[in-house]
């Protein structure tokens, strides 16, 4: 690899540059195309899974057949879900919204918006391009909504995910435990989520995951995207 870059000095600055810090298309934007080619990759695979009912489809059945056997955690179920729900997310949407917009942060604002608006707008695209019907003896229609991929899943991981984003750039000098504790925080909620919905019997575990999928690719997007123009010479931060 080294006589390789001495050889091919263009390479080597090019690879170079990918992984430097504090430029507009440095490490940030790789780690960020990085995460989305995965989200996509996973994305793809579950859902051919799903299309041609393999062993995944099986693993749904089971789980949600034994989850079924267990009505005891209905109502913390129930209060996990309702985190997940268009209601809280819109309000914390607004409110964040707001926050932004006193402290005159129109670049955070603007990923913001995009970030959430734009993951509700993908997510009923591929519920309508998949129309995958919801586990049977669902509380939920099918006619009502589609089940694939789950927008609790994928919504909850966009607007936590890009709340603990936000918090960052605000608080510069949050700390690495700080950070730490904000970000497993967002991380056990929205996996909590994910499992109220297999709980609940509204989702397979197959729906759940391509929700993270979904919701990881498009919250890479959009925080690499604001931070492309965040890091521009010419940009007031």
């Amino acid at each position: 690899m080294q006589r390789l870059m001495a050889r091919y000095p263009r390479i080597r600055a090019f690879v170079g540059a990918r992984f430097a810090r504090g430029t507009p298309f440095g490490l940030h934007l790789t780690l960020g195309l990085s995460i989305s080619l995965i989200g996509l990759f996973v994305f793809a695979s579950i859902a051919e899974n799903v299309f041609y009912r393999t062993s995944l489809v099986q693993l749904d059945l089971w789980l949600f057949e034994q989850l079924q056997m267990k009505p005891s955690g209905y109502m913390i179920a129930q209060v996990f879900t309702a985190l997940g729900s268009w209601l809280p997310l819109t309000a914390l949407t607004v409110t964040v919204g707001i926050i932004l917009t006193m402290r005159r942060q129109w670049l955070l604002l603007g990923g913001w918006l995009i970030a959430v608006i734009g993951g509700e707008l993908l997510n009923l695209v591929l519920k309508g391009a998949f129309q995958r019907p919801r586990p049977e003896h669902s509380e939920i229609l099918s006619t009502e909504s589609w089940s694939f991929p789950s927008g609790h899943a994928m919504l909850s991981l966009v607007v936590y995910g890009m709340l603990v984003y936000l918090v960052t750039r605000l608080d510069p000098d949050i700390g690495r435990r700080r950070l730490a504790i904000v970000t497993l925080g967002a991380a056990v909620l929205i996996l909590a989520i994910g499992w109220s919905r297999i709980y609940l019997g509204v989702h397979h575990l197959s729906h759940v995951l391509a929700g993270y999928a979904a919701g990881a690719l498009w919250l890479s997007v959009c925080s690499s995207a604001v931070e492309v123009v965040r890091r521009r010479p010419s940009v007031s931060r």
